[in-house]
């Protein structure tokens, strides 16, 4: 494939980083003014913020802080730390915390699996104190858990104390680092990630709903989780999906039950309504083969580290136009990964994103013919070009 073949193929296939911002402010009306602290609309596929408004302000987050809890049992569970038909011995440390409950019995056993959907669902404080005790043993060193989980996922906003949200001056998080969970919850474990649908758990002889009120109103909302406490109002970490994009909504800081979910619906509308997003290629994907000097292979396939997707406003993808570069002198050994060339997306004249295409394989350095050979291939080749 030539390079002005790929560059017009590669128009429909580039994804696009950009900030919407950066598009004809007249395309789309302003996003909605919410009633919130602090809110932010995110793209699932690609991580793009649509919409925000305070969106890294350190807030305390009530029981949304559950949904790290959730997230390293379960990644306990996929790494064979823990099972999920795995008895916990209720603790009267874990009975006697306050606030919701799941309303588990002081030294009675209870399954990973339940304590998990009774946090999640039931959104249980002693649920989670006695989960987080199996797992590390006591509540700070489950906290030092969450804390290594922040740092891994980039959440650079958010300190945690404890498992359940309770009011502490050190514990809070923010509107973007919610989101960031919520993408890691949603891709990394889809088996889990179908708890947070479930309308309703019944434990103890008791039902109690799920307070995520929009997945009664909207069929096509299937989590996450709710958080109140009086210091951090009424908080919702929220996603839907509509003709297979997927948003993730987060407001903090909303005035009462009905206020989180209608402003949780009012940016999933706007999101939903003016902006589109498409996976065109996973990573991987060989987008074009480059020429080798030197290998045992003459050639070696050409594609992109991440996947290739873009978010931008509705209408906007005509306007995008995009060219591919390769390094005419790539000598072996070559590695896997190795940076051979890059891709631009231009917006008119301007360029908007820039990435890597890297070697899909490895070549190893020819034998010594092959090396001599295109030694003196190479100097003409730098002669005439």
């Amino acid at each position: 494939m030539n390079i002005t073949t790929f560059a017009k193929r590669l128009c429909l296939l580039v994804p696009l980083l950009l900030s919407p911002a950066a598009f004809a402010a007249e395309m789309m009306p302003a996003p909605p003014q919410l009633a919130a602290k602090s809110f932010v609309l995110m793209d699932a596929s690609s991580g793009e913020v649509l919409v925000e408004n305070n969106g890294d302000q350190r807030l305390p987050p009530a029981s949304l802080t559950k949904l790290m809890t959730a997230y390293i049992a379960t990644l306990e569970i996929r790494r064979g730390q823990i099972g999920e038909n795995d008895p916990v011995t209720v603790s009267e440390n874990a009975w006697r915390t306050g606030g919701s409950r799941m309303f588990i019995k002081v030294g009675s056993q209870v399954t990973v699996s339940d304590l998990l959907h009774g946090i999640i669902i039931q959104s249980g404080n002693d649920a989670s104190v006695a989960l987080a005790e199996h797992i590390a043993g006591s509540e700070d060193a489950f906290a030092d858990m969450m804390n290594k989980t922040v740092a891994d996922l980039g959440m650079t906003n958010s300190h945690f104390m404890n498992p359940t949200g309770l009011p502490n001056p050190e514990h809070y998080s923010s509107a973007h680092d919610m989101a960031l969970l919520a993408r890691a919850i949603i891709h990394e474990d889809p088996a889990h990630y179908a708890i947070y649908s479930q309308k309703e758990f019944f434990w103890n002889g008791i039902k109690q709903p799920n307070r995520n009120l929009l997945l009664w109103r909207d069929k096509t909302v299937d989590g996450l989780k709710t958080g109140h406490t009086d210091e951090a109002g009424y908080c919702m970490v929220s996603s839907a999906v509509r003709d297979g994009m997927r948003l993730i909504a987060v407001v903090f800081g909303t005035s009462s039950e009905v206020a989180r979910a209608a402003e949780t619906q009012k940016l999933l509308t706007y999101g939903f309504r003016f902006f589109e997003t498409q996976t065109f290629y996973q990573k991987g994907t060989e987008l074009a083969q480059a020429q080798v000097w030197k290998g045992t292979s003459s050639q070696v396939k050409a594609g992109l580290a991440e996947d290739l997707t873009m978010t931008l406003p509705k209408g906007q993808l005509k306007k995008l136009a995009a060219s591919m570069t390769l390094n005419p002198q790539l000598t072996a050994p070559i590695a896997k990964g190795d940076v051979i060339g890059k891709v631009e997306v231009k917006l008119e004249d301007k360029v908007v994103h820039s990435a890597d295409l890297i070697a899909l394989d490895a070549v190893e350095e020819g034998g010594i013919f092959r090396r001599m050979w295109d030694s003196i291939r190479l100097f003409f080749y730098g002669l005439f070009n």
